[in-house]
């Protein structure tokens, strides 16, 4: 029937896997109720389990058992060489066959419903990433979160919740690690128990495995959009107003230095893609990443990516390295994925050599803290230098610190847009221009909160006169609700 891409001679029957043995954890007892519950919210314990029906997961169970056996029998029967070279078409209706086949060999009867899916979970395991193909393609999830083979969280809309999908067990779920990691040239084992890695689409991946992860191995997946937000889009969902995004794109367009700020999760690199748009066309840009994210629609655009050191601990290529030779290449703006290392002395030194409009993005909770951050970056990389002198070496090169924050009821917002002005002694002076204001907080725990200006003009008023930008004055006067 499916001679074409099956093995010959025809591979023996397999034994059918046993049911794997999962059990929903029980519910965690209820405290009696404290002596001061009164001044406090209660706590609501909730489990970390979908809610689904007895009948439903007997039902799950069955079909993992059945697509355990037909996926050993796929690997069996099907010619993997030939299949390299065929369409998506012709390999589902094989796979379709196969599974026709091996059920009815086995007197199994599934409803239509049941053998789609068994279907197209079979044709992700052959050509991707099992499980984690469902979560992949669902444009509403940004974060994949496993906490070993049972336990998967996703993160939808800014909130975290965990999905009904699991793996059969370790192997399974090491199987799928190793294909990730295999596909870019690295590799996991005990010896290197962790990776980084990017996936076909350009998602960030990253996998740590046993022993370092005691309950099995944790990997997170950070999704690639497939389209890129502008700064309409990020106005319209409300992570900035239309002045702040005047000011940004006068700034951009006027080539000041700029630091996008915030924590993990925050929108850092959102952030930074969107003020990108705002570099004219005929500029030539390099980008230096740890992980490919950046998305430039411009023409001219160099990029690089670092690289770990190989097994033999050679090999390796740093962002300092990157960010070195991209000097000697000409560039009109640098953009730095992240500043984390001793890189940050080569991009001060760059931001204060030509390269005007260079950006990149740190780890911190506030421009203030941003500064601090820089300082203890220098004093890392083992540079000898007066505080003053490093104060100075940054007061120079930055210009604007763009605080991106992840607030509690998830919504990511622009808190914040500070400029550094230059030195007042010791210390580097700055001034905040925009700020988010927060008043409150919903029943449903979602931010009221605003928008405002200071009522502080730009310390960059007349550059961004004399390069066209005219800013009218009403944009730095404070919002009142």
């Amino acid at each position: 029937m499916f001679s074409r891409y099956k093995k010959q001679p025809a591979a023996q029957p397999v034994e059918t896997a046993a049911a794997p043995q999962t059990a929903a954890p029980a519910p965690a007892a209820e405290k009696a109720p404290a002596a001061n519950a009164i001044a406090r919210r209660p706590v609501q314990q909730k489990s970390a389990e979908p809610v689904v029906s007895d009948r439903e997961r007997k039902r799950k169970e069955r079909l993992g058992e059945i697509k355990i056996e037909l996926h050993r029998e796929l690997l069996e029967n099907l010619n993997l060489a030939a299949l390299e070279k065929a369409g998506e078409a012709e390999l589902r209706a094989e796979i379709s066959a196969i599974v026709s086949e091996v059920l009815e060999s086995r007197n199994i009867v599934l409803n239509r419903e049941d053998r789609t899916q068994l279907n197209k979970e079979l044709y992700d395991e052959v050509t991707g990433l099992g499980p984690l193909e469902t979560l992949l393609q669902d444009d509403s999830v940004n974060d994949i979160l496993v906490n070993g083979p049972q336990q998967i969280f996703v993160e939808r809309f800014g909130k975290l919740e965990i999905s009904d999908i699991t793996f059969k067990d370790e192997k399974h779920l090491m199987r799928i690690i190793d294909k990730i990691v295999s596909a870019v040239g690295r590799r996991v084992d005990e010896s290197n128990p962790y990776v980084d890695a990017r996936l076909a689409d350009g998602s960030r991946f990253n996998a740590m495995v046993p022993p370092i992860a005691v309950d099995g191995s944790l990997v997170s997946i950070r999704k690639f959009k497939k389209d890129k937000l502008g700064i309409d889009d990020l106005v319209n969902f409300g992570a900035f107003t239309e002045e702040m995004a005047a000011y940004l794109q006068a700034a951009v367009s006027t080539r000041l230095n700029i630091i996008v700020s915030g924590g993990t999760g925050s929108g850092k690199t959102t952030t930074l893609n969107a003020l990108s748009s705002f570099i004219d066309d005929a500029e030539r840009i390099l980008t230096i990443e740890d992980t490919a994210e950046l998305q430039l629609q411009q023409t001219h655009v160099g990029r690089m990516e670092s690289r770990p050191p190989n097994v033999e601990g050679k090999g390796e290529v740093s962002p300092r390295d990157c960010l070195k030779n991209a000097l000697r290449m000409r560039p009109d703006r640098i953009i730095v994925g992240e500043t984390r290392g001793a890189e940050v002395i080569d991009m001060l030194q760059a931001m204060n050599t030509g390269h005007d409009g260079s950006m990149t993005t740190i780890h911190a909770n506030s421009a203030r803290d941003g500064i601090s951050r820089l300082e203890n970056m220098i004093a890392m990389a083992g540079i000898e230098m007066p505080i003053k002198a490093v104060r100075s070496q940054i007061s120079s090169a930055v210009n604007l610190i763009v605080q991106a924050s992840r607030l509690q009821d998830g919504s990511r917002r622009m808190t914040s847009i500070t400029e550094i002005t230059g030195m007042e002694g010791d210390v580097i002076s700055m001034q905040e221009i925009f700020r988010f204001q927060r008043v409150g907080l919903t029943p449903d725990n979602k931010i009221i909160g605003h928008f405002t200006a200071t009522g502080v003009r730009s310390h960059y008023s007349e550059r961004f006169r004399l390069w066209g930008f005219d800013l009218p004055p009403s944009i730095y006067e404070p919002t009142t609700v």
